[in-house]
């Protein structure tokens, strides 16, 4: 009798280590997904103030030049 249950346990455990590790993955691609989002637009408004730091040294340069 206790050799017929102890496969169900078995499988029940199994089903629900799958369903964590599933529901732990998720948890951490999102976090990671909101990592990389977070890290694009810190980047492009850095790229943004690089360009127009650019733009009015150029400017500067230009009518100094004058």
């Amino acid at each position: 009798m206790t050799q017929a249950t102890s496969p169900l346990r078995i499988r029940k455990r199994h089903r629900f280590n799958s369903r964590m590790t599933r529901i732990v993955l998720l948890i951490s691609f999102f976090f990671l997904f909101g990592r990389f989002v977070y890290s694009a637009v810190g980047a492009w408004y850095h790229y943004q103030d690089k360009v127009q730091a650019q733009q009015s040294s150029l400017t500067i340069e230009t009518t100094s030049q004058r």
